[in-house]
């Protein structure tokens, strides 16, 4: 029987959906507007492929990257309310849980927060033995629906995590983030991420529970993933304990897409939407990873994420006299853009009167100009038309900056332009060997969802003394245990990426060791 697969992107004015067959052809695609709810978009976008799909049986994985976690943390809309325990008094309580975040999200999520006894020494020494009896009276006294444990150098040793996480489900029955499984080192940062993590528990039932609705009621037996910020894969039950790791999937799948559709592994990715372009890079395939902390509705946090540099600027981007936007019509530009009857410059608009236009929509050129002669009102159009012209110059301005930004000095690599709005871009683009524009490239987002792998990564501590070799190979084996969680086929995991720091100043040598593992999708 055919294997096919259907990869669903929510972005912020498009919903992307694609159908790729068994040898991995792109079989179908749709793009329909992003609706206020999101999943009604994303409906639509379902079905307008499988209209194009003979036997829905065929279908056998869905994956979804959706904004359902970013846009609930930015709008402080759905989130949960989280008990915040931080493992490391008396060591740590200096600087209390969630003193950095925003007043209004800190209001709206957060229980009550605690710092009790216990937590670990990067060598892997107590800070102070773990009380449980704390932990409990912290517990008896706040009403919370998901409960956040961060305890210092976790992922050192996860042990106290592990206690607090087992006392709270068998005496409490609430679910519990860890932040072991989260983030990296660096204690608020990490505990930051856990507590988002926590908060997202109630979206992630939200998402999932309509993904899987959606599928049953067109009677599809597929499996279904959501793709991570990583470009990689994770199963329902995966995704409903670790929420947070959506977060960005959106440009990791759109990177991972532009390598596939484009056959290059390392180039600068620009990815044009309605409102907004971002840029990333790819390692070898994969998006380059940010070294720095990872700011999310004004919190920082510490967990992987793409290198993305966001601009102002999409196909609904509006075309002033003084420059470009920042705004966007974002999904009203099927009705408000010049080119399609509307009254509103946009970028579109400018693109097209400088005839960069997508194959299959010459009557554009033909709208606009229907348009231009409509406003006539004395030198009303030749004024619409210096306007297009000018925002159009601003834009590509802003593009080869945002370029030169990412290429860190290297004009050897090509640009992969994707995304709905790639055609605003010129052919030429200083700091890129070359602009390559491949087939489909318009849902470049989607494809990258449907093509992913699922993974798993640990990042700890570890003695570089003679056992180091040894504890290297128990963290890889972690990792692929972490793959296969996520739903990779344990026959086909590798690892795909492994870091070694050495650390000073320590009493006793250590390294610490990043090991990324992924694999193909079990079927």
């Amino acid at each position: 029987m055919p294997d096919l697969r259907i990869g669903i992107d929510v972005g912020g004015t498009n919903t992307d959906a694609v159908v790729l067959g068994a040898d991995g052809q792109v079989l179908a695609k749709a793009k329909r507007p992003t609706t206020p709810g999101v999943t009604d978009g994303l409906r639509a976008a379902l079905d307008a492929v499988l209209d194009q799909v003979e036997d829905r049986a065929e279908v056998t994985r869905v994956m979804l990257g959706t904004t359902h976690a970013t846009n609930a943390i930015l709008e402080r809309r759905g989130l949960g309310r989280v008990a915040v325990l931080r493992l490391g008094a008396p060591a740590t309580t200096s600087v209390p849980p969630l003193s950095d975040w925003p007043a209004d999200l800190r209001e709206v999520v957060s229980a009550g927060e605690a710092i009790v006894p216990g937590g670990h020494y990067v060598d892997g020494r107590e800070i102070s033995p773990l009380d449980l009896d704390a932990v409990r009276r912290f517990m008896d006294g706040v009403q919370a629906d998901a409960v956040a444990v961060t305890s210092v150098f976790s992922p050192a040793d996860d042990g106290h995590e592990r206690a607090v996480e087992a006392l709270v489900r068998a005496e409490y029955g609430l679910p519990v983030s860890v932040s072991h499984e989260i983030g990296s080192l660096g204690l608020l940062e990490r505990e930051n991420a856990t507590v988002l993590n926590a908060a997202l528990y109630g979206v992630a039932a939200h998402v999932t529970d309509a993904l899987v609705t959606a599928l049953a009621e067109r009677g599809l037996g597929a499996r279904p993933y959501l793709a991570q910020n990583d470009g990689t894969l994770m199963t329902l039950e995966h995704a409903a304990r670790l929420p947070v790791s959506t977060i960005g999937s959106g440009p990791a799948n759109s990177l991972r897409g532009a390598a596939y559709l484009s056959g290059v592994s390392d180039a600068i990715v620009v990815d044009v939407g309605g409102t907004s372009t971002d840029l990333g890079v790819l390692a070898g395939g994969f998006p380059r990873e940010s070294a720095a902390a990872v700011e999310i509705g004004g919190v920082l946090t510490n967990f992987r994420m793409p290198d993305i540099l966001a601009i102002a600027l999409g196909g609904g981007t509006v075309a002033r006299s003084g420059g470009v936007g920042p705004d966007s019509v974002g999904y009203r530009i099927a009705r408000e853009a010049l080119v399609f009857g509307g009254t509103t410059a946009t970028m579109t608009d400018a693109a097209v009167a400088a005839g960069r236009i997508p194959a299959g929509a010459e009557e554009w050129r033909e709208r606009l100009k229907a348009a231009l002669k409509a406003t006539e009102t004395g030198d009303m159009s030749e004024g619409i038309a210096d306007i297009l012209q000018r925002a159009l110059s601003v834009a590509d301005g802003m593009v080869a900056d945002a370029v030169d930004r990412m290429s860190l000095g290297r004009s050897d690599r090509p640009l992969v332009a994707v995304g709905g709005g790639a055609f605003l871009l010129p052919d030429h683009i200083a700091g890129a060997s070359t602009v390559i524009r491949p087939e489909h490239a318009e849902v470049a987002n989607a494809v990258g969802a449907a093509i992913a792998l699922a993974s798993g990564r640990v990042d700890t501590i570890l003695p570089a003394g003679d056992s180091r070799t040894e504890a290297i190979e128990s963290v890889k084996e972690e990792a692929r245990a972490r793959a296969v969680a996520a739903g990779a086929d344990p026959s086909g995991v590798e690892i795909v990426d492994l870091l070694e720091v050495p650390l000073s100043y320590l009493s006793e040598p250590a390294v610490r060791v990043h090991v990324k593992a992924a694999g193909p999708l079990a079927r």
